[in-house]
């Protein structure tokens, strides 16, 4: 059947075919110049304000606009201004849910690229910050797949399939799968949930389970961590995060806690005298916020007081000379006020037993009464 017998069985006159001819020219430059116009205004805008992400999205997922797609719904229109006998109603309407369906799952695909990287590398820090790890691939992959999924499933309903029972074998099947691979699986989403809610990142100093490092790489199922003493630690990425990771990076400041001890013979006089002189100890320093010092306690083997200050500077070596200077000049400090740090002195009583004599044994043999000896230590 040629072009005119075709045309002659859907009771198409020429002037309806021309008329549907020209809408259908008409809206492929209408709707081509719309787009053209509206990307480059986007475009102008996400370059003068930098700060504007959602006019680069869209700028970026127009762009993936098909141009097939563009004729495509011109043809439709075209042939929607024309009264169409069943049942090519039914397959044009079909066309028009393929064609628009397939247009959104393209700018959902790119949009999703598009918000997922800026979102990453937004939130990424330290010299890496560039690249897209693994993790984050992974993401945009998940997310992707879901889209075209739900399109595919929305097609085929369309067309008139039952996919219920295509889904529930689809579920059934994912969960006999996770079971089999649930300890992976479980690794798979801590990645995911590094990747995204960033507990810790690569540079990153942490302590988690007793294991103290850096964090090298963050990967699908496991994480490396370069510890202090060199050798590299490999954690699973689920076990990871079900303890308590400690991230020093991110301090801010750190406090400082510990004790002196002297002796419990100190007069109270010298005493009242030490958590003064303590609190100028601290404050000379630079980078340190004095909080308190007092005598905590008091009993028979020594008095304890307890001091807090706080370093606004979080490195650990100036921690560490810090507490190093205030220890010294600690010392120097009991030494004038003639205070001993030595412990109580204790005695250690011995008693010899008197020995029984033995039956049918002579007085003289009896040994003499119990004698006493007193060591001092």
């Amino acid at each position: 059947m040629d072009i005119h017998g075709f045309v002659s069985s859907l009771a198409i006159s020429p002037t309806n075919a021309l008329f549907a001819l020209a809408a259908t020219v008409l809206s492929f430059f209408l709707m081509h110049g719309a787009l053209v116009l509206f990307r480059r205004r986007l475009g102008k805008l996400s370059e003068e304000h930098a700060h504007r992400p959602v006019a680069e999205v869209l700028s970026k997922t127009l762009a993936r606009t098909s141009t097939l797609a563009i004729l495509v719904t011109a043809i439709l229109i075209g042939l929607s201004v024309l009264d169409l006998p069943e049942p090519w109603n039914t397959r044009l309407g079909h066309l028009w849910f393929f064609t628009l369906g397939a247009q959104v799952a393209l700018y959902l695909h790119r949009a999703v690229q598009v918000a997922a990287r800026r979102y990453f590398l937004t939130h990424a820090r330290g010299p890496n910050a560039e690249q897209i790890t693994v993790a984050h691939t992974l993401v945009i992959w998940v997310l992707q797949t879901s889209i075209w999924a739900v399109f595919v499933l929305a097609m085929l309903a369309n067309l008139g399939i039952n996919v219920t029972t295509f889904v529930a074998s689809l579920g059934i099947g994912g969960i006999a799968i996770a079971l089999a691979v649930q300890n992976i699986l479980g690794d798979l989403f801590a990645s995911l949930s590094i990747a995204v809610d960033k507990p810790f990142e690569v540079g990153d100093s942490i302590s988690v389970n007793n294991v103290s490092g850096t964090v090298e790489h963050v990967g699908l199922k496991t994480t490396r961590i370069r510890a202090i003493g060199g050798e590299q630690i490999v954690m699973a990425n689920a076990e990871l995060l079900r303890n308590t990771v400690f991230n020093f990076r991110r301090m801010v400041t750190r406090r400082i806690q510990f004790a002196l001890r002297v002796s419990p013979a100190t007069p109270p006089e010298l005493a009242a005298r030490v958590p003064p002189a303590l609190r100028a100890l601290v404050e000379k320093h630079d980078k340190v916020r004095f909080d308190r010092a007092h005598l905590r306690t008091v009993d028979q083997n020594w008095l304890e007081y307890e001091v807090v200050y706080i370093m606004l500077d979080t490195d650990y070596n100036l921690y560490l000379d810090t507490q190093q200077a205030i220890n010294l000049d600690a010392m120097r400090l009991f030494e004038e006020l003639g205070i001993s740090t030595a412990p109580r002195p204790q005695h250690l009583l011995l008693q010899e037993l008197q020995e029984q004599p033995a039956p049918g044994a002579r007085p003289a043999e009896v040994q003499p009464a119990a004698s006493r000896r007193y060591l001092k230590q």
